[in-house]
C-alpha cells in the first residue's frame, strides 16, 4: 500500500490561486442601466417617449469583474446609440476604468456614465443604447442593449425629392396651421413645408435650395423670392429632412381671388428638381 504522505506533493499545488487573477467573480455583466432626462435623474419608465433633439443621460454598473493580486480593476468599455435601422446617432464613446478596490469594498461596482444626443430631425421608433465592456484582467467580454422610444414629427419618406406637410399660417411663430388658406389684403401669409428625398454626399453632405413665388389668378408671377434659401451642411447622422418656410405681406389692395404659392426645390448632390403649387384665397 502506498504511503499517504507521498500524495501530498501531488495535491498541494491545487490549492494555489491563479497568479494572473487574484479574485474573479462569476460572469462579467452590465447591470443597472439608467436612461434619464437629467444628470443623476431617475430612469425613464418603460414606454416613455423621448423627443428628437433631446439629450439623454445614460449610466450603468459593471459586475463580475476580476481583480489583480494588487487589488486593481481594469475595464475597457464603449457606449453607442443606434436608430431603428441600425445607424449610429453619434460617434462611439470609448473609455477605460482603472481602480484600486479595497477588500472591504467587495460590493463596489464600476460606473459608466455619459450623455447621448438625439439628433433633432430623427424619425420616431425604438432606438437602443449598446454597451460593450471588456475585463482586461480576466480577458472576458460582455454587452447589453438598452431600448428607448423616440417620438418626432411625422414626415413620410420618399426615394426622390419632394415637399411634404405644406401648410399655411398667419404668423411666423404660429405652430398650428390655419384650416382654410384664406387671407385678406394687408395681412401676413406664411407657408411652411418639409423637404425630403434628397441625396447625400461624403460625410452625409446635403445641398438643398428652394425658391418660392406668388402667382396671380391668371398664373402671372407677382413676386419671386430674391435669393434661393439654401441648406448646405455635413453631419455625423444623416439629416432626414429640411424644414422650409416663406412669408410675405399681402398688399392692402390685393384683388380678391385664388392665388398660388409656387415652390421650386433643387437637390444639387442628387441632381434632382421638384416643383409644387399650393392654392390660397384672398377675400
Amino acid at each position: 500500500m502506498r504511503p499517504i504522505a507521498l500524495l501530498f506533493p501531488l495535491l498541494y499545488p491545487l490549492f494555489y490561486p491563479c497568479p494572473a487573477v487574484w479574485c474573479a467573480a462569476a460572469g462579467l455583466e452590465v447591470v443597472r442601466p439608467i436612461i434619464a432626462q437629467s444628470d443623476g435623474g431617475v430612469s425613464s419608465p418603460p414606454g416613455f417617449e423621448h423627443v428628437a433633439g433631446e439629450t439623454l443621460f445614460f449610466s450603468c454598473r459593471i459586475s463580475g469583474y476580476a481583480k489583480t493580486p494588487e487589488e486593481k480593476v481594469h475595464v475597457a468599455y464603449s457606449v453607442e446609440a443606434f436608430d431603428p435601422k441600425g445607424l449610429p446617432l453619434t460617434e462611439i464613446y470609448k473609455n477605460e476604468l482603472v481602480n484600486d478596490v479595497a477588500p472591504q469594498d467587495k460590493e463596489w461596482m464600476p460606473k459608466i456614465a455619459t450623455e447621448i444626443q438625439i439628433p433633432p430631425l430623427v424619425g420616431a421608433g425604438t432606438y437602443k443604447v449598446l454597451i460593450k465592456i471588456e475585463d482586461l484582467v480576466a480577458n472576458t467580454k460582455a454587452e447589453l442593449s438598452v431600448p428607448f422610444e423616440v417620438r418626432s414629427k411625422a414626415v413620410q419618406p420618399s426615394d426622390t425629392l419632394v415637399a411634404r406637410n405644406f401648410q399655411f399660417f398667419r404668423g411666423e411663430e404660429d405652430t398650428q396651421p390655419i384650416e382654410k388658406a384664406v387671407y385678406r389684403g394687408g395681412g401676413a401669409l406664411w407657408a411652411k413645408f418639409d423637404i425630403i428625398g434628397f441625396k447625400y454626399g461624403d460625410k452625409n453632405r446635403i445641398d438643398v435650395s428652394y425658391v418660392t413665388s406668388v402667382l396671380g389668378p391668371s398664373g402671372k408671377v407677382l413676386w419671386t423670392q430674391p435669393e434661393p434659401a439654401v441648406e448646405q451642411s455635413e453631419s455625423f447622422y444623416p439629416k432626414r429632412y429640411v424644414v422650409a418656410s416663406m412669408g410675405i405681406t399681402l398688399l392692402a389692395k390685393t384683388t380678391p381671388g385664388e392665388y398660388k404659392i409656387a415652390v421650386t426645390i433643387t437637390d444639387a448632390v442628387g441632381k434632382q428638381t421638384y416643383e409644387t403649387k399650393q392654392t390660397f384665397t384672398v377675400e
